[in-house]
């Protein structure tokens, strides 16, 4: 029995598979196995599966695509090792990233199931890098979040404080992921901390303080599919909701947060800016926040821009002040 089963699920993704997959092959454990789930593509995935002359690499082939969250079940359901590790087809490992996390598994009790580590983004160009050292300074103003266990690293990830990225991040034992039954296949959206979620009521996750996965900035659904699928997660966790938000923890708050920033990536301004007045927001999301809402001036014409910018202006800015006016009555 291998140690470790990496799962690689894709569609249509022939240009960017080979570097996954090659990614997982050199990894500096060897007692591994790459079950790569065919979710039913029809590029060449088929012929760039049938040249690795590699017995470690499993191919398991859907004969019409069901989409990334069947296709990681899939794996799941294939797997052989002791561990499972998940990789999407457009991301890839540093060669160490295995051993680093099952060096921070070794030692700990049986209540830790599993480990997760930092990420990074392949940004191009100088917009890329400034943008990224933007947002790496201005996240380091907040009080760090707990990153490791099991209760309130749950709140941690419910209030999106913490984002494990399951579908490259993360080395769970197999049997607690058949027993959690996967990923949520309904779920168009926020599969990965919902799994998360999960796999903390069964046991504790660790946690790497490095970037040992590398990932491509990669499209988003449309806002409204976004939308619908954040009520989803929120109700389906709803009194684990309920009772992180009477611990302080700022749930709903967050989400709004999220939602308000695909509005606004789309130009649909005066929505996100309602939604922007009920989020939650601090200096590390400025970076975030701005960069949306550029994109969706983009989309506008200039005479509706204006307008609406005072709105986002206001939103914001009322929001801090009464946060502000509490604190201080406190």
């Amino acid at each position: 029995m291998p140690r470790v089963s990496v799962i690689i699920p894709t569609y249509n993704r022939a240009a960017t598979l080979s570097h996954a997959i090659d990614s997982a092959l050199e990894q500096t454990i060897e007692d591994l196995e790459v079950v790569v789930v065919d979710d039913g593509s029809t590029d060449d995935t088929a012929s760039l599966l049938a040249s690795y002359d590699d017995p470690r690499v499993r191919p398991v082939v859907h004969a019409t695509n069901q989409g990334a969250n069947v296709a990681r079940n899939t794996g799941i359901d294939h797997a052989r090792g002791e561990y499972v590790a998940f990789l999407d087809s457009d991301d890839y490992w540093h060669r160490k990233k295995l051993e680093k996390q099952l060096n921070a598994l070794e030692g700990r009790s049986a209540d830790w199931v599993g480990v997760y580590c930092d990420t990074a983004y392949e940004l191009s160009g100088t917009t890329g890098h400034v943008r990224g050292l933007i947002a790496d300074a201005l996240s380091r103003t907040d009080e760090e979040p707990t990153m490791e266990g099991d209760e309130e690293l749950i709140g941690e990830i419910l209030t999106d404080a913490v984002q494990p990225g399951a579908g490259s991040t993360l080395l769970v034992r197999t049997d607690v992921a058949r027993e959690i039954d996967g990923f949520d296949e309904s779920l168009d959206r926020f599969q990965d901390p919902e799994f998360c979620v999960r796999v903390l009521y069964e046991g504790k996750l660790a946690y790497v303080d490095e970037p040992l996965v590398i990932r491509e900035e990669t499209g988003h659904p449309p806002a409204n599919v976004v939308h619908r699928a954040d009520r989803q997660y929120l109700e389906k966790h709803e009194d684990a909701v309920e009772y992180f938000e009477t611990l302080g923890y700022d749930v709903y708050a967050s989400h709004e947060l999220v939602i308000a920033k695909r509005y606004l990536a789309e130009g649909r301004l005066l929505r996100g800016a309602w939604h922007l007045r009920r989020a939650a927001v601090s200096a590390r999301h400025y970076p975030g926040l701005l960069w949306v809402a550029g994109t969706g001036v983009r989309r506008r014409p200039l005479p509706v821009v204006a307008s609406v910018f005072l709105v986002l202006v206001a939103a914001v800015l009322g929001r801090q002040a009464l946060v502000g006016a509490t604190s201080t009555a406190e």
